[in-house]
């Protein structure tokens, strides 16, 4: 969706700290970072929440998890703990429709339940 904003980041075509990226996947940054250690994981594939994930994209999903993973171990985060959370739709907190994961760290994360 060339409206997107997390498309045009995975594209190239707007700037962001990028700390991992393949074909499938590009983790940067968070600009407006609630933990030391903020990251996004997206898919490049344009996916505008959770509830439209088909089953054709269950492989994709599990791989955004072995990404994370990869990640908070570079990171620092993968012996310590991290969260790892997707907010979905308006009364889960999403505000940028496509999909995407919050990996939090660096600091002791208070229970949400």
């Amino acid at each position: 969706m060339s409206d997107c904003i997390f498309c045009k980041i995975a594209a190239g075509d707007l700037p962001s700290e990028i700390v991992y990226q393949d074909d499938r996947v590009v983790a940067f940054k968070d600009i407006r970072p609630v933990a030391p250690i903020h990251i996004l994981i997206i898919p490049r594939k344009h996916i505008p929440d959770l509830t439209a994930i088909t089953e054709e994209d269950a492989e994709l999903i599990g791989y955004l998890h072995l990404v994370a993973v990869k990640v908070a171990q570079e990171q620092g985060l993968a012996d310590r703990g991290f969260r790892l959370v997707n907010n979905c739709k308006q009364e889960g907190g999403q505000v940028i429709y496509h999909l995407h994961y919050h990996l939090l760290g660096g600091r002791q994360m208070r229970n949400l339940c």
